[in-house]
């Protein structure tokens, strides 16, 4: 799956995908999904050392993507959080994906197969989400 989401992203001719590296565009949309958030839990969920984190968001905030902004709770804590422009570059990257892998898949699988696919996708994430919950 890895090996699949790499080889589309980079097949992906767009201007935003160019000016935006794809680990990049995955803290925002991170950001984008779970709201205001710290680094750490950043580097946590992709995979990366803190150090890793600190760069991408030292890139993303000197384009005015993300902002720091301190924690209602403990106001050492800082959570990173999209910017106006930033919700702007994920809605977009996500529209420029989508639209390709719909031509992908209009060119080369049948709409029974894509609904099955569907099917068994949904069927796994709840698979692995029971599998969280055991934990």
């Amino acid at each position: 799956m890895i090996y699949g989401t790499e080889r589309v992203l980079k097949s992906v001719d767009d201007p935003i995908w160019r000016e935006y590296s794809p680990e990049q565009i995955q803290v925002m949309k991170i950001i984008g999904k779970h709201g205001p958030i710290s680094s750490g839990n950043l580097a946590i969920m992709q995979g990366v050392h803190k150090s890793a984190i600190s760069n991408r968001l030292k890139k993303l905030q000197e384009k005015e993507l993300v902002q720091a902004a301190k924690s209602g709770v403990d106001q050492r804590t800082k959570l990173i959080e999209l910017t106006k422009k930033g919700e702007t570059v994920v809605h977009q990257s996500n529209e420029v994906l989508y639209g390709y892998i719909e031509h992908l898949l209009e060119e080369h699988v049948e709409e029974g197969e894509v609904e099955q696919f569907v099917k068994t996708f949904r069927k796994l994430k709840e698979i692995l989400k029971l599998g969280e919950e055991d934990k």
